[in-house]
């Protein structure tokens, strides 16, 4: 299995995040939001970079004191790829 991992700077971090570990573990905007009671078009605007207030805030306040969030995931070495 490979390792990824991204600092999440702004929602375009966050969303890149999401959409590279949906992908990793292989499934489709559509299965992700059934799995997580969400619609598909809430999933893509997530990862489209669509920020909401509250990661906004979440992300200026750890700029404010220093915080950093990162984002972490494993890719299967037989995922699929591209």
């Amino acid at each position: 299995m490979s390792q990824h991992s991204t600092r999440l700077r702004s929602p375009a971090d966050f969303g890149l995040a999401v959409q590279q570990a949906r992908l990793a573990r292989g499934l489709s905007q559509t299965e992700l939001a059934a799995e997580l009671g969400l619609t598909q078009s809430a999933i893509s605007e997530i990862e489209n970079g669509k920020g909401t207030i509250y990661l906004r805030r979440l992300l200026t306040l750890a700029r404010a004191t220093g915080l950093e969030f990162a984002a972490t995931w494993e890719e299967p070495d037989d995922a699929p790829r591209g």
